[in-house]
This record gives C-alpha cells, sequence and structure tokens, in this order.
C-alpha cells in the first residue's frame, strides 16, 4: 500500500490512528494547517507532515500527492457564530474541497470519520446537517468512499470523561447536569483507529457506512457518575429540566470556548447509538467504557503504575 494521508490527522484521534497505522508498518502523510500542530506525531516512523489548507483543492491535492488514500478527521463540535457557515465550512466545505483535491492528485479511496445521526431527518443541529451534507458530497463523488459513523469517543487524553472529571473535582456534593439523559455507547478511541485500520485493509467497503459503537449503553448522567466512582468522588448528579438546560445553552453561547451551546444541545436531543455494528463488519470486538473509564482518566494503565513504583522505590 502506497502513502496513507491522515487529513486534520493531529487531533485526538488522528494521533491515536497514527500511531496504529504506523505500528502496521504503513508510510503516513500527516496534511495539516500548521506544520508545528503535528510535532508530537514526527517521533512515529516513516512518517511525514504536509501543510495545506484543507478548503482550497489546489493546495490540498500537493498534499495528497502519491497516496493511495486518505483519512479525513477534520471537524468542530462548536462554531464562533451561531448560523452554522461555521460549521458548513469545516464539514461540507472540506469535503467539497477533499473531492477535487482527490481528482486532481488521483486519490481513489476516501475514509470519512464522521457522527452517528449525521444528517438524521430529525437532526435540528447545524453540527449534525453539517456533518450529513458532507457524507453526501462524498458519496456522489464517484470516488471509494467509508463513513464511519462513531458514538462519543473516549481514551487516554479524552475531551468527553476528562472534561467531566475537572469539572466533577471543582463541584463538591451535588452535581447538576444539563441533558442527563441523553443516550450514548461510548466508543475506544483505539478501537475508531482499529476500524480505520481494517477498512483501509479492505477494497469492499466503498460505498458503505459503519456505525461503531461500544458494547455498553449509557445516559450521560450515568456516565458522569461512572466517572465521579473512578475518581473515588461522591457526587449526587441531579439532572436539569430541559427548558433550564435550553437556557444554560443559550448563555453558554456567549462564553468563550462555548463549554455548552445550543448546537450542543441539539444534537443531545438524539440518542448516540447504533443501529448497526460496524465492529462485527470488520470482525472487530470493541472494548467497554466500564473496564477502561480508569485509564481514559489517566488514574490507572501502565504509566501510572510505573510512576507509583518508582515512587514507591523513591527513585
Amino acid at each position: 500500500m502506497a502513502t496513507i494521508a491522515l487529513l486534520g490527522g493531529s487531533g485526538f484521534v488522528g494521533t491515536r490512528t497514527a500511531a496504529v497505522l504506523a505500528g502496521n508498518g504503513l508510510d503516513l502523510r500527516v496534511v495539516t494547517r500548521r506544520a508545528a500542530h503535528a510535532d508530537h506525531l514526527r517521533v512515529l516512523p516513516r512518517l511525514r507532515v504536509a501543510t495545506a489548507d484543507a478548503s482550497e483543492p489546489a493546495s490540498l491535492a500537493r498534499a495528497l500527492a502519491g497516496c493511495s488514500a486518505v483519512v479525513n478527521f477534520i471537524g468542530i463540535l462548536n462554531e464562533r457564530g451561531r448560523d452554522g457557515s461555521g460549521f458548513r465550512r469545516a464539514h461540507s466545505g472540506v469535503a467539497t474541497a477533499l473531492v477535487e483535491a482527490c481528482r486532481l492528485a488521483r486519490v481513489p479511496k476516501i475514509v470519512q470519520v464522521s457522527a452517528l445521526n449525521a444528517g438524521h431527518p430529525q437532526a435540528t443541529s447545524h453540527y449534525l446537517r453539517s456533518k450529513g451534507e458532507a457524507e453526501a458530497i462524498l458519496r456522489g463523488s464517484g470516488l471509494a468512499v467509508t463513513v464511519l459513523q462513531p458514538s462519543v469517543i473516549f481514551g487516554p487524553g479524552d475531551s468527553f470523561l476528562n472534561r467531566f472529571a475537572d469539572l466533577l473535582r471543582l463541584m463538591p456534593g451535588i452535581f447538576p447536569l444539563a441533558m442527563a439523559d441523553a443516550r450514548f455507547a461510548p466508543v475506544h478511541v483505539d478501537d475508531v483507529a482499529a476500524a480505520i485500520s481494517a477498512v483501509l485493509s479492505r477494497n469492499d467497503l466503498g460505498g458503505t457506512t459503519l456505525q461503531l459503537c461500544g458494547p455498553e449503553q449509557f445516559t450521560l448522567g450515568g456516565i458522569v457518575a461512572l466517572t465521579a466512582r473512578a475518581l473515588g468522588l461522591t457526587r449526587a448528579v441531579v439532572p436539569l429540566p430541559r427548558w433550564i438546560a435550553r437556557l444554560q445553552a443559550a448563555v453558554m453561547d456567549f462564553v468563550p470556548g462555548k463549554p455548552f451551546s445550543t448546537d450542543n444541545y441539539r444534537s443531545l436531543l438524539l440518542p448516540s447509538v447504533c443501529s448497526t455494528s460496524g465492529f462485527a463488519a470488520l470482525d472487530l470486538k470493541p472494548r467497554s467504557l466500564s473496564a477502561n473509564v480508569a485509564t481514559a482518566l489517566g488514574i490507572a494503565g501502565p504509566l501510572r503504575d510505573y510512576d507509583r513504583f518508582r515512587q514507591a522505590a523513591r527513585r
């Protein structure tokens, strides 16, 4: 197999995927707007970094030259404004540029890392609608496109469990939670990386969509409670009424960084659980959140054990 391009590959999922693919002996090219964003990946063998503007087909085509496939990780959870234009630029806009760039560079295969409920007929969030538009653009390109739709992704260093962990440490006693009844089937980042690797190794998955879920389903409240227990904290998770959740989201729209937005609220109205198993189609077995929450939070695992043993030996 020739070089695999990772578009937006310097982020959380892209970084873990790069490690898996490099371990499989593949040549990798991480395509990013700023080369410094991928500095942490330069330790991987057979990997080089290319800079490109993902919204410009000519720029992107130059970065993709000589590649046999591209994995697109580019996506945002919030935009600066509130009209959906930021989501469209990052999702459907990049998809349009990627199709043209692949034609120019003669790259025949695309793996699109999307999201569950992308393009769902009942989706009201700009995030899910623009993700669905991106999928439709890629599917209509005539290229061999495989779409992966994961539920919420967790793992060491994630911004999901670890964000709640930080909040739980700050708030003693009662923990009020918006959208506590939102449903997920959390999927481990390394399982998503394994799915990407499996798709790249096959030539019969063009035109398919694979939903990726872990073996367990939780409400958001259940995930927060599980996180608290893993941290050894006693917290009472108190669900907020929907009207308060909407009000909180509307206020947070104007908070820098948008920790929770109206668009996030709308995305959470649809359950992020799978109707089919993409892992089964790939002959993979995903790991559970319950068994891996401690390692995702950095409170267990080989490195943590090493630090404890070193401290005990006073070295």
